[in-house]
């Protein structure tokens, strides 16, 4: 299993009414993340897997897990393209 994380350099980043702002220095882009967004990026600011990511969605927020998987995967994906993720074995 594939631990998640942020990248470490060039992201500053602040919650704001219930959602993430995220400034990456490195590329110049602005991102902002509503509040189920919110949830997946303090995981991953902590180190998660994509499986605590969907317990947290599905816990937090009235969604099924086939719903959560997809949103999930597609922002991973988003982020990931965006070089903002960095991945550790766990």
């Amino acid at each position: 299993m594939t631990e998640l994380k942020l990248r470490e350099d060039g992201l500053e980043w602040r919650e704001v009414e219930g959602e993430v702002i995220v400034l990456d220095l490195d590329g110049n882009v602005y991102i902002s993340l509503n509040g189920t967004g919110a949830v997946c990026w303090h995981a991953l600011a902590e180190g998660t897997t994509r499986e605590e990511m969907l317990r947290r969605v599905t816990t937090r927020f009235d969604v099924d897990e086939e719903r959560a998987a997809a949103d999930i995967d597609a922002f991973l994906s988003r982020l990931g393209e965006q070089g903002l993720l960095a991945q550790a074995p766990a």
